[in-house]
């Protein structure tokens, strides 16, 4: 079971008992689904009154009917009406009052028309790739609440802080591996529709699991771009990256030497560990293929990413050359040929490092859930709303991240020992 099953298994677990003498008063005999939710309904709001009333007993520091005390001048002053939105429907709520009017309620504060929960069903809805226009109809079908554009504007807006906060959080010191990609989305700007990149970088902790360590859009990239992307994730915390994986964005391997020059930089081989670019050699190779010889190309592929050492895969590629399916694909062995030289570094590392570079594929996964809320909207308005959808988006897809990457104990022992001056310390 993932991790938000789990989660929700405990929410269910921790759910108060009701009395079945309360049940009762509710239950006339069998029941609707409709009569089930407007029972809720009213229990909720009948809950919600009785809350209410007790904080006000709470801040007039006696109860309905007792005696009011000697030193009080304050006292109850009857009640306010007022239609509240929440994730049920609309709800009308008496909102208790005093004399003195200095009654400020935490659970529904003065001049609040909405519940939280209603707040938090929109950002659900728009988190998941609905627009404005579609969550207007959603809650009017589902709950019968009219709503505004401006409205459901204003409450997904309230994400930007947290976004703020998530792109300004502490970091790890060290991250063993850090990959970096990219989605192109359409933004406006100057009245003009522009195409611009979200880098995402998602980076391996020690322990192996995973985490988004931010985004950042931009129109065009270059080594001033990722200058400040290093100096971002520096400043954050990040004092060593050991191993950044990319697939060959420009301006990357200048501002890398120059914020974290021990870093190894290692283009993107086989297509799981990146998403689709030139120097995606597996990717690319099979391009050239018909479907019916995919799979057979791709065995025939794999000697030589597979290989121990350099001059193994170089022999590989010589016997590739030679073979059926080498004469068959000449376009193939000449890319992996003029690849070569990015390629090389990859065999430095031993097969346990390898096997978390090129067969980590949760930025690819990432990638394309990314991809998959995104693709409703023609365009964004500003980098701003692009930035608040997407971070939603992110906030979903790793909310049961959890686990470390597959064969990362055997790839743990191997880091602590290449890189044991820098694996296991926080400086």
């Amino acid at each position: 079971m993932s991790s938000r099953g789990k989660q929700i298994e405990r929410t269910v677990a921790k759910l108060p008992s009701i009395p079945k003498e309360l049940v009762n008063q509710f239950l006339t005999g069998p029941m609707t689904g409709e009569a089930i939710n407007a029972a809720s309904l009213a229990f909720k709001q009948a809950l919600i009154e009785a809350s209410l009333n007790a904080e006000l007993t709470q801040h007039l520091g006696y109860a309905p009917g007792a005696q009011k005390p000697e030193a009080a001048t304050n006292q109850r002053n009857g009640s306010t009406s007022k239609t509240v939105l929440s994730g049920d429907g609309p709800l009308r709520i008496a909102t208790p009052r005093d004399r003195e009017g200095s009654f400020e309620p935490v659970l529904l504060p003065k001049h609040a028309r909405r519940f939280t929960a209603f707040d938090d069903c929109i950002v659900a809805l728009y988190a998941r790739g609905l627009t404005v226009r579609d969550i207007q109809g959603y809650l009017a079908e589902a709950y019968g609440s009219e709503v505004g554009p401006d409205l459901i504007s204003t409450v997904t807006d309230a994400v930007l802080a947290e976004v703020s906060a998530w792109q300004a959080r502490p970091l790890e010191p060290v991250y063993p591996v850090v990959f970096f990609d990219a989605i192109r989305v359409k933004t406006r700007e100057d009245n003009v529709v522009r195409n611009k990149a979200v880098y995402l970088a998602l980076g391996i902790r020690r322990d192996g699991t995973r985490e988004i360590l931010g985004l950042w859009i931009e129109t065009t990239e270059g080594a001033k771009f990722w200058m400040k992307v290093f100096n971002d994730l520096r400043t954050r915390g990040v004092n060593d990256i050991l191993i950044a994986v990319t697939d060959g964005l420009a301006g990357m391997p200048a501002a890398l030497e120059a914020v974290f020059p021990r870093t190894t930089l290692q283009t993107c081989v086989t297509p799981q560990a990146c998403s689709s670019h030139d120097v995606h050699l597996i990717r690319n190779s099979l391009d050239y293929a018909s479907w019916k010889d995919r799979k057979a190309l791709a065995q025939a592929l794999r000697p030589i990413y597979a290989a121990v050492s350099a001059e193994a895969a170089q022999a590989a590629l010589d016997a590739f050359a030679e073979s059926e399916w080498g004469r068959k694909f000449p376009t193939v062995v000449a890319a992996w040929r003029r690849a070569w030289p990015q390629v090389i570094p990859f065999f430095a590392f031993p097969p346990a490092i390898r096997r978390v570079i090129y067969t980590t594929n949760a930025i690819e996964s990432v990638n394309s859930q990314v991809r998959k809320i995104i693709k409703t909207r023609g365009h964004f308005p500003t980098d701003d709303a692009a930035s608040k959808l997407i971070w939603l988006a992110l906030r979903n897809i790793t909310a049961d991240w959890g686990r470390p990457a597959h064969h990362w104990k055997e790839a743990m022992n191997q880091f602590a020992i290449l890189y044991d001056d820098r694996f296991g310390t926080a400086a």
